[in-house]
């Protein structure tokens, strides 16, 4: 139950601008990076070390220390942030989540060529976590499960 209160004026209220990131917090960055790359998405230079104030202030972590990769699509748009931690420790999540566990369900790519691309996972060491569907003749989609239990949906447009 919200504890918030409405905001008198909803015109003058406060709105998101746009939609800049998701982050995926990994223990391997190399092996997500490497993965996520080999989708297509270009990696956005090098790895960056954060650490300090700024990151202690926005995550509630003192004494925190991170590696960060950003990646995008060839087409641009919205970022994948890849985050490892180097302090403190990692905390185990679920290593294998179905698409009904609380929290980010997945990831979504559309892809040009979704058999090639379920192959080249395949062949990569990571396997589907269902199988192909097909959604009113207008999109196939598989959910693929990647580095650490991530879900990757990969999508392609039929005609």
């Amino acid at each position: 139950m919200s504890t918030q209160k409405p905001l008198s004026d909803p015109a003058r209220a406060p709105r998101v601008r746009s939609f800049d990131h998701v982050g995926i917090t990994v223990a391997d960055l190399e092996a997500a990076t490497t993965f996520f790359a080999r989708l297509g998405l270009e990696v956005l230079g090098d790895p960056m070390a954060v650490e300090g104030e700024f990151l202690d202030t926005v995550i509630g972590i003192p004494d925190a220390r991170t590696r960060i990769v950003m990646l995008r699509a060839p087409s641009g748009g919205t970022t994948l942030e890849l985050s490892s931690f180097t302090r403190p420790d990692h905390e185990p999540g679920s290593p294998a989540p179905m698409a009904n566990e609380l929290g980010i369900r997945n990831v979504a790519f559309m892809v040009d060529d979704l058999d090639a691309m379920i192959d080249q996972v395949v062949a990569d060491g990571y396997a589907l976590v269902g199988g192909v569907g097909e959604w009113q003749h207008a999109i196939r989609m598989a959910y693929v499960r990647g580095p650490e239990g991530i879900i990757v949906s990969l999508a392609e447009s039929i005609g």
